[in-house]
């Protein structure tokens, strides 16, 4: 199985230009194979910086490292969005309604945007894609070192979006929603790892750390949800009693028995002991 690899490359030389100051790389032509490829080269340098940070414990400046190279490389392409609520359509009908020459152009634009968005990506694409994920993934290697587990949570999820079978960035993220401890994080974990074991090799010695872990979540995340249910319903008892208080009556009145037919009926209770 091929997953993104975090091994380091040889340091390749930035163009002269790159180092000038004030260069912008956001004036590039993201469609140029040849400034894509020199967008590449420059966020390859802010890695290898970052890396360098990292193994000497500098977390906070190998993070701005990564981040910064990060900003040099071109935004994942989002899906093209279609009008599916009424507001959507309302701005869609409003095109009607102004001169059919700025119609024609948003149409146009529109029109080669999905075009592009349709082609297969290129092998530059695909390097793009492939470094983003790695830089995210670095980033929430950065964050796990500064105790934010929300923000690796966050950072992996980027790097699954480039690249959803990134066994480090699943195996980050997996721990991460351990650390939050809520119903809703430990579950993701859960569903992260049960990925992480179609994903690896059977040989793999990691898959029988997984399997235990698993088992041992399984009773976390029942505990996680009883808790998580207890406290929302007791906030809504106390919203309960504070509006019936107006009346003279709290929650406690009202006593909720089963039906026979797999729901509950609700009986008033005058006087509850």
């Amino acid at each position: 199985m091929a997953a993104t690899s975090e091994t380091q490359t040889s340091d390749d030389a930035w163009p002269e230009h790159m180092h000038t100051r004030g260069y912008q790389p956001d004036v590039l032509d993201e469609h140029d194979p040849r400034d894509l490829r020199k967008t590449l080269m420059s966020a390859e340098g802010l890695k290898q910086e970052g890396n360098d940070h990292f193994r000497a414990k500098r977390w906070d400046e190998a993070l701005a490292a990564y981040r910064s190279a990060l900003g040099h490389l071109p935004r994942r392409p989002q899906p093209q969005r279609t009008a599916t609520t009424e507001d959507d359509l309302e701005d869609a009908d409003a095109e009607t309604l102004r001169p059919q020459s700025d119609t024609d152009d948003k149409v146009t634009q529109e029109a080669e945007l999905e075009a592009q968005q349709q082609q297969p990506p290129s092998e530059l694409d695909g390097e793009c894609a492939k470094a983003r994920a790695v830089l995210n993934a670095n980033i929430g290697a950065c964050y796990t070192k500064l105790g934010e587990p929300k923000e690796v949570v966050n950072a992996c999820t980027e790097a699954l979006q480039d690249d959803p079978k990134y066994i480090k960035a699943l195996q980050r993220r997996a721990a991460a929603n351990e650390q939050i401890n809520s119903w809703s994080s430990l579950a993701s974990a859960q569903e992260d790892y049960k990925t992480l074991l179609d994903l690896l090799p059977r040989t793999s010695p990691e898959v029988a750390g997984i399997r235990r872990t698993l088992a041992a979540l399984a009773p976390r995340v029942e505990a996680a949800q009883k808790r998580e249910t207890a406290e929302m319903l007791d906030k809504l008892k106390g919203l309960g009693n504070s509006l019936l208080g107006n009346f003279g009556l709290s929650t406690d009145n009202f006593q909720f028995v089963p039906n026979g037919q797999g729901g509950y009926s609700m009986n008033f209770v005058q006087d509850p002991r």
